[in-house]
């Protein structure tokens, strides 16, 4: 086999890791006439701790504004050390210093760095530099290696504190104030200060800041701080206000700080007592003298220390009352109690009882309250057996079953009623067709003429000559689908023509023309019939002819035509005129 060995003493990492040894072997004890072969070794120098750490100086400064913030970072510092690995592991210190309090510092595993944290605020105007003494140790010694020294080393950090223009500072992180409720507006409720802490000592203006418009229920001094009432303060209503000061610098309005400050608002006696509840109290018909039958208490809105004995009375400014009394406890109860024996529903079914409280503040308040008491049936246990109620029901005659009878027959009758009144207006149907309605052809028309007066609507001329009218009218109410053939008759005089076959004649040429729909089709002529013996007295043609005719007859018809007669008779005597 062969044995690699160091040939020299003391090898070092750090000035060279990496051989390569070339090896080679022969057969035949390495005679002439053997055969050799050969390979390449690279050989690689492990780490080990002989380095101690390093800082590249033995002095650093450092600046750091008063602004930083606590608990940031403000700074680094890293010492060398020619190891690698866990060998070069490195924990940071803080041995001595001024600073020690004020900074600390932490080691960065990735970076074998020193990170410098800020502790506590800083303050430019009370300590402008800090002097800190850092020490670098590993931590994996080597104790073959130790002679070479201490595995440490150590610098020293001055900080240098900068001047920043800083926000006013309040000489109390909070306030806690108080005032009085009912206090008038502008009352005083206290001061806040705050300065500037730098060396200029700036003005400060004070400011309240107001969440919303209704808040304003106190307003401040821009100059002193002095915090007053705005508003008119009710304990019972807001017993604590949490309001926020701020101050700036008048030369510098952008820097601002703030400070809460709470307003207690103590209580005044502005508030009487009064029951704590309504009460239902009843007194049983066969209840004994100084029976208690109820026992009230009281509350107070203002505080305890200004209100909590109360003290109870009837009202002394009426007449003794024969039936009921009161009786304070003194724990601020009363008891009511019966003066009398046996009260009886018919005669008087309700009692009114007036309550006089009062309280124990400064200065004393008090109030009046009336309690009704009902007159009630009771068992012999006292237990309540019914009131007034029934006694009502008794007075009439009828019982609650009864009562309840009826009531479900009227509902009842009701009910049909409105059903009834429901069907009869189901079931009418219109009795005028309405304009829209079209049935079939028929098409409705609500045109009124003028009566006998009015000659000039109608040209009766096309009625007494048919052969007048149009030879061919077509329907207007559907389109025929077949041009009807024109019809041609013979024109005659007036007298040959008779209405009723003209009527006929029509008649017949609809029912045949094929351009006629499937349905009827309404068609009005204005027959009147032949001409009576005694003559037409329509004045429709009397706009065109004028007659000759004697009316004087009709005077010989009875008083039913006189007034006929009449108007007939003036007729003919403005014509004879």
């Amino acid at each position: 086999t062969g044995v690699i060995r160091t040939a020299l003493h003391n090898m070092d990492r750090e000035a060279r890791e990496h051989y390569s040894v070339v090896i080679q072997a022969k057969d035949m004890a390495g005679q002439v006439g053997g055969l050799s072969g050969s390979t390449t070794v690279n050989i690689t120098l492990t780490d080990v701790n002989d380095n101690p750490p390093r800082f590249p100086q033995k002095h650093y400064q450092l600046y750091v504004p008063e602004s930083a913030q606590v608990g940031s970072a403000v700074g680094k510092i890293k010492a060398n050390d020619a190891d690698t690995g866990s060998n070069a592991d490195m924990k940071y210190t803080i041995i001595n210093g001024d600073g020690s309090g004020v900074f600390s510092i932490s080691t960065d595993k990735e970076t074998r760095e020193g990170i410098l944290s800020l502790k506590k605020p800083l303050n430019y105007e009370k300590k402008k530099s800090y002097t800190l003494n850092i020490e670098g140790a590993n931590t994996h010694l080597d104790f073959r290696f130790s002679h070479l020294g201490p595995f440490k080393d150590v610098t020293m950090l001055k900080i240098i504190v900068g001047d920043v223009d800083e926000p006013p500072l309040f000489t109390m992180p909070s306030y806690v104030m108080e005032v009085y409720e009912n206090a008038k507006i502008g009352t005083a409720v206290g001061t806040v200060t705050a300065q500037d802490p730098d060396t200029a000592n700036s003005l400060v203006r004070y400011f309240i800041v107001h969440n919303t418009e209704e808040d304003r229920y106190f307003t401040i001094d821009a100059s002193t701080g002095t915090i007053k009432t705005a508003k008119i303060l009710d304990r019972e209503e807001t017993p604590w206000y949490n309001i926020t000061v701020a101050a700036s610098e008048i030369d510098n309005p952008g820097l601002v700080s703030h400070v809460p400050v709470g307003v207690r608002i103590l209580d005044v006696n502005d508030n009487p007592p009064e029951l704590a509840r309504e009460y239902d109290v009843v007194v049983c018909e066969n209840a004994k003298p100084g029976q208690v039958i109820q026992t009230i208490t009281a509350t107070d809105k203002d505080y305890s220390a200004n209100g909590a004995r109360f003290h109870f009375s009837l009202d002394e400014g009426l007449s003794l009352n024969p039936n009921f009394t009161l009786r304070d406890n003194e724990d601020n109860t009363a008891s009511i109690l019966t003066r009398r024996r046996r009260y009886s529903r018919t005669t008087q079914d309700i009692y009114y009882l007036p309550v006089l409280i009062s309280d124990g503040g400064v200065p004393p308040l008090s109030s009046s309250s009336t309690l009704t008491i009902r007159v009630c049936a009771c068992e012999r246990d006292g237990r309540v057996r019914t009131c007034h109620a029934e006694a009502f029901l008794s007075s009439a005659g009828l019982s609650t079953g009864a009562l309840i009878a009826i009531l479900l027959c009227v509902v009842i009758l009701l009910a049909i009623v409105v059903l009834f009144i429901t069907l009869r207006r189901s079931k009418k149907e219109p009795l005028i067709i309405s304009e829209e309605d079209v049935r079939e052809n028929v098409v409705t028309y609500d045109d009124e003429g003028g009566g006998e007066e009015d000659t000039e609507a109608f040209d009766i001329t096309a009625l007494r000559n048919p052969s007048a009218a149009e030879e061919l009218k077509y329907r207007r109410d559907v389109r025929p689908e077949v041009k009807p053939v024109p019809r041609h008759h013979p024109s005659s005089s007036l007298d040959s023509i008779d209405v009723q076959e003209f009527i006929k004649q029509r008649l017949a040429e609809a029912d045949l023309d094929p351009s006629v729909p499937p349905y009827d089709s309404l068609q009005t002529y204005a027959y009147e019939g032949h001409r009576s013996e005694a003559g037409s007295i329509s004045s429709l043609d009397s706009a065109t002819t004028h007659s000759d005719q004697d009316y004087n007859y009709l005077g010989d018809w009875g008083p039913e035509f006189k007034k006929l007669a009449e108007l007939y008779g003036e007729i003919e005597s403005e014509r004879t005129t």
